[in-house]
């Protein structure tokens, strides 16, 4: 179902629904900021991964399934309010609602109401199905805010069913040669979504400290994901041949890797669409798994939603904002950062920030 933007006679500015400022998206009648840059007094957050949800922010207005996510990673004396997608709240007049995005547990769309105008901004977002997540839904709006991380034609997906194939078919040939497998995906959201993908008949899943609380995390909102251990609680010199180790990217290559023996190692990102980002890792395979929108989905996102004004940012915004702009659609880019330069920070950094990355 599309949730219609009202269009009564009377309208403001879209500028006085949303404007770009130097601390991030800003709501100057309500008085709240959206995945602000830098720490604020009331932050209204689309997700829980810390490039969007800041930590130091006196106010948290997020989708209730984030909730769980959401106290784990932010500050203990921050203030929180949690809405169910779909219900409305009233800031000082103006009218907010979360809807699914579907990039990962607890993601929404914030849907922002001023005198008949209507924003949203979306997030990060996926239109495929997810086992761990609420199915993207669109929203119909005057002004749509999108990310770009994969806004070019080369990115195009498979079906979840399929990489889950081929992921397991990896495994178990993995196990009947007597090796471990190591497959990284981000801590919080991309790991979840990779243990969902898992055949636990293959052999045993144990998990990396990082991703093990965003695991626990999940299991508290009522994600079901097959059974699981943390490599940390094993005692003793097990044999992990044949074992599935959930891990972090950061992990590759260190000291921690050395108690599973033989291992095969593979990572799990839209970048490994790009057959150079698994040779700069070093990496025995690498399975194109993304929490963001491809090529075609952005493309049905933004003519389902059908903005009067389409604002590009976060990745390849330049170049989806011309071919909208060829589609005869008012698109802009609100950023500066170029998709080189996002790429060499995720792949030089091992920060938990870019680890919640793509």
């Amino acid at each position: 179902m599309i949730a219609d933007a009202a269009k009564p006679a009377t309208t403001s500015p879209l500028e006085d629904v949303l404007s770009v400022t130097d601390r991030g998206l800003y709501c100057a009648a309500g008085d709240f900021y959206v995945d602000p840059q830098r720490p604020v007094d009331h932050a209204v957050v689309t997700h829980a991964h810390t490039d969007h949800a800041r930590w130091g922010c006196r106010r948290y207005l997020a989708a209730s399934d984030s909730e769980h996510l959401l106290r784990m990673r932010m500050n203990k004396d921050a203030e929180f309010q949690f809405l169910p997608y779909g219900e409305t709240i009233t800031i000082r007049g103006v009218r907010v609602s979360f809807h699914p995005a579907g990039h990962m547990l607890g993601s929404a769309q914030v849907r922002i109401e001023h005198r008949g105008r209507v924003a949203v901004a979306m997030g990060d977002y996926k239109l495929d199905a997810d086992p761990t997540c609420a199915d993207w839904e669109p929203v119909r709006c005057h002004l749509m805010i999108t990310e770009s991380t994969f806004g070019l034609p080369i990115y195009r997906w498979k079906p979840n069913d399929v990489t889950a194939g081929e992921i397991n078919d990896w495994w178990r040939a993995n196990r009947d040669a007597g090796r471990c497998s190591v497959l990284y995906g981000y801590a919080v959201g991309k790991s979840q979504r990779l243990l969902a993908m898992l055949d636990p008949a293959i052999g045993p899943i144990f998990t990396h400290g990082a991703v093990e609380k965003g695991v626990a995390a999940y299991r508290d909102t009522g994600v079901g994901l097959p059974p699981t251990r943390y490599v940390g609680a094993v005692e003793g010199k097990p044999d992990w041949s044949g074992a599935m180790v959930v891990a972090v990217p950061s992990a590759h290559g260190t000291p921690w890797m050395r108690r599973f023996g033989k291992v095969s190692t593979a990572m799990a990102s839209g970048w490994m669409a790009v057959r150079g980002a698994r040779r700069r890792r070093a990496l025995d395979r690498g399975f194109v798994v993304s929490d963001h929108v491809d090529w075609p989905s952005l493309i049905e996102a933004v003519n389902t939603c059908d903005p009067e004004t389409l604002w590009v940012t976060h990745g390849y915004s330049a170049v989806v904002a011309r071919y909208f702009q060829s589609q005869g659609r008012h698109a802009v880019v609100i950023d500066g950062r170029s998709r080189s330069e996002e790429e060499d920070e995720a792949s030089s950094s091992s920060s938990s920030d870019r680890e919640d990355s793509e």
